[in-house]
């Protein structure tokens, strides 16, 4: 009769297992941490997390993007590269487990997850060559050794000559000590459990040591990029932003500052690794469609041109009714439409050839502007300034575009490196492709910042404020709506421009039990914000705020 196999033998085949596994998280630590060590030698977007995070950004559906920020917000590609680790983790155990059985498979394995690295590294349109590649393939191949070496057959003690000694099961019997791996001739050569702890270990501390350095690199190719920011001197501008006049600033707490701090500022976009673009050596290339006189331009160029200064308020597509993605801020910079003019652009609504300008990223983002919207007389900017101070590398150091009246999508540019003079029927810009609008106005909309969502005041008079915005026609009028009774006027600040939001406030005089606050606002054109609700999809989100509160 077989006999069931003993707790010692179980137990024993569960440390294999658990020792594959662990030579399986080691391989992939090794893996990527190698990769981190040569893409410093190539460039940081060339490493697999960001180059398969990038592409897999790239192909996710719209409205799966437009979930991630609005669930995650701005740690949406933080979420997505634990992500990305998660399922690394969890593929390096299974080829581990597999390497337990088929040594050579498992191990060959790895080498597959390089090939799709590589490929993804290939694929971005930032990509510099075949270089890009390297970081991928040399990590897959580390990992793939390693791997190879950890799962070798186990030491087992005994005389070369003894034999293999079969068990009333048929089966060869497992040594009493825990060693590891399938039952050997004694003599062969592998891990013993001490072996096995040393070896594991400094493969461990290796690859610690391999990232931390590639860690080091990538951080030192930045700080020329942080030098040539921190020598930037802002040039004081021919055309001031005039004083924000004393009402525009409401003394309501709770309420969002007329001016968004630059820390606070949203920051929606695709990169993973935020780039660092050394201002001295910056090009900005114009070209294309109708430009009878190109032109490359340094950094130095534009910062010795008349510069204006605006207060613009910049929202983003993603944002929801009554979201966070809206921000105003004063910003330094050169007029788009004089350089156009200069190159000899003549805007569509004035027989010129084209009527989309595409402006592209170092990252490879590509974002397309209707020309006549750019040269219409609006205060289109080359950016390089932002509060005060040199633009923050996360919103587009050392240039951007900043254009009021359109979402950031089709105007907002940023780390920009050149522009297209082309035809909308002609090229389809990034987001364009994946089924957002061509033309994105911003929509007329107010928000309620004060009381917040389920807040619980006190009976009586309790300030309802926020804010209310309709870049280039300005707001006219907000109103406030309590449960389903009849719209009641707020008290507006005064206006900045037509390229700001307004901030508003109503007193309510608050009675006990459960309401509903609701918000409406009028643009400067006597049109009233839809009650329509509609997604973000495909050129931003309409309807009206609300807020549900408990008065006590």
């Amino acid at each position: 009769m077989r006999q069931e196999p003993s707790t010692s033998r179980r137990g024993i085949r569960w440390v294999r297992r658990a020792r594959a596994a662990l030579s399986g998280l080691l391989a992939g630590y090794a893996a990527l941490a190698f990769a981190e060590l040569v893409s410093a030698f190539v460039r940081p977007q060339a490493g697999p997390i960001v180059a398969v995070g990038s592409a897999a950004i790239d192909r996710t559906p719209a409205p799966v993007k437009d979930w991630a920020i609005r669930h995650f917000g701005t740690d949406d590609k933080l979420v997505l590269q634990l992500g990305i680790l998660a399922v690394l983790a969890v593929l390096a155990v299974l080829l581990g487990l597999l390497a337990l059985a088929h040594r050579g498979t498992g191990s060959a394995g790895v080498l597959v997850f390089g090939v799709v690295g590589a490929a993804a590294a290939l694929s971005r349109p930032d990509s510099t060559g075949a270089a890009d590649a390297l970081p991928s393939v040399a990590g897959a191949l580390v990992g793939g050794l390693l791997l190879y070496g950890l799962t070798g057959r186990p030491a087992v003690s005994g005389p070369l000559d003894a034999a293999p000694v079969v068990g009333p099961d048929g089966e060869r019997p497992v040594a009493a000590d825990d060693t590891v791996g399938p039952a050997v001739t004694p003599g062969e050569p592998g891990w013993d459990r001490r072996g096995f702890l040393v070896a594991a270990t400094a493969a461990a501390a290796a690859s610690t040591g391999a990232g931390a350095l590639g860690r080091s690199l990538n951080g030192s190719r930045g700080r020329d990029a942080v030098a040539s920011r921190a020598h930037v001197l802002l040039p004081a501008p021919g055309s001031p932003a005039a004083p924000v006049p004393a009402g525009a600033r409401l003394r309501v707490p709770g309420i969002g500052p007329f001016v968004t701090p630059t820390k606070d500022f949203y920051r929606v976009d695709t990169a993973l690794v935020v780039p660092k673009v050394d201002a001295t050596t910056w090009r900005l290339r114009i070209h294309g469609k109708g430009v009878t006189r190109p032109v490359s331009l340094s950094f130095d160029d534009l910062l010795r041109r008349a510069a204006i200064e605006r207060d613009i308020t910049l929202t983003c597509v993603s944002n929801e009714v009554g979201g966070p993605y809206v921000g105003n801020a004063r910003w330094i910079g050169v007029r788009l439409a004089d350089l156009l003019a200069e190159c000899g652009v003549t805007p569509p609504s004035k027989g010129g050839p084209a009527d989309q300008l595409v402006a592209r990223s170092v990252d490879g983002m590509t974002i397309g502007s209707p020309v006549d919207d750019v040269m219409d007389g609006r205060d289109a900017l080359l950016a390089f300034g932002m509060n005060g101070r040199p633009l923050p590398f996360e919103h587009g150091f050392p240039v951007r575009m900043v254009v009021p009246g359109l979402y950031g999508y089709v105007s907002a540019c940023k780390w920009i490196q050149d522009i297209e003079l082309t035809t909308f029927d002609a090229y389809d810009p990034y987001w364009v492709k994946r089924k957002w609008a061509r033309r994105a106005p911003v929509k007329t909309q107010s928000r309620i910042d004060t009381p917040k969502p389920f807040a619980r005041p006190r009976a009586g008079t309790v300030m309802v404020a926020g804010v209310a915005w309709a870049q280039r026609r300005g707001i006219r009028e907000v109103e406030v709506r309590v449960d389903d009774g009849p719209w009641q006027q707020a008290r507006l600040a005064a206006e900045d421009s037509v390229d700001t939001w307004r901030q508003w406030s109503f007193p309510w005089q608050a009675a006990k039990g459960g309401h509903t606050l609701t918000v409406r606002a009028t643009d400067g054109t006597g049109q009233v914000q839809t009650a329509l609700r509609a997604r973000t999809i495909p050129d931003g989100a309409s309807g009206r705020h609300s807020v549900v509160v408990t008065v006590d």
